[in-house]
């Protein structure tokens, strides 16, 4: 069900031994069980690499790490915090517009698509890359996150003057590998409702993320969603 030519050419390098390891085996073993047994998977197979697709290797300047995709019909499509258009904005994003807002002045989008930060370099990459319908966290350690860790390890040692936005514990956790000599690491609580007023709102995340990349020689990120 998953497997290496599923990859974009830019990350096929960095990423393409790990799909002959144990855990990807098992892994694409439980995706293809879950299938078989009429289970709904979020997002749709195609979409599952979404991120790395949007955002090449060459390409990644800013890393936002996300958990799980969303299990609602028609939100998850392969980027984290992101929904397609036409679909009610979930409250952790309506919360990251609010940040938007006040940290750079950019009113609220009318659609939660993020595809246009993922295409400036945004890798908008959630720790587990797919759920079952309906079930949060229903595929928590079944073996996405040590890929995705290993993505996070490439970019840390392949790359210079990264960004890295850890928002909440867990990203927190995802990103203790990172070395901050060598990139930015921004942390802050998670934007869900539970967590937002204690630290996210005010964390000008976005506008420190440009500050930096240009001070490095890299384009700024337009946060800006037409």
């Amino acid at each position: 069900m998953i497997q290496a030519s599923d990859l974009p050419s830019s990350w096929l390098p960095f990423l393409h031994a790990e799909f002959k390891k144990k855990y990807m085996i098992d892994l694409g073993d439980f995706l293809a069980h879950e299938k078989k047994n009429g289970k709904i998977i979020y997002p749709k197979i195609e979409n599952i690499f979404e991120a790395f697709f949007l955002s090449s290797f060459e390409n990644t300047k800013v890393v936002i790490i996300g958990q799980d995709p969303y299990h609602g019909e028609g939100q998850a499509h392969g980027i984290s915090f992101s929904v397609n258009k036409g679909v009610t904005l979930p409250p952790s994003l309506v919360n990251i517009f609010k940040e938007l807002k006040s940290d750079l002045g950019l009113l609220p989008p009318p659609h939660g698509n993020l595809s246009s930060w993922a295409n400036q370099g945004v890798l908008l990459l959630n720790s587990v890359l797919t759920v079952e319908k309906d079930k949060a966290a229903s595929h928590q350690k079944k073996g996405w996150e040590f890929f995705t860790d290993r993505a996070i390890e490439v970019l840390n040692e392949k790359k210079e003057h990264l960004v890295f936005l850890l928002w909440g514990g867990h990203a927190e956790k995802k990103g203790l590998i990172i070395d901050q000599k060598r990139h930015l690491v921004l942390k802050a609580p998670h934007p869900s409702p539970l967590s937002s007023y204690r630290g996210f709102f005010g964390c000008k995340h976005f506008s420190k993320t440009n500050d930096y990349l240009v001070a490095h020689d890299f384009n700024p990120i337009d946060w800006k969603i037409e």
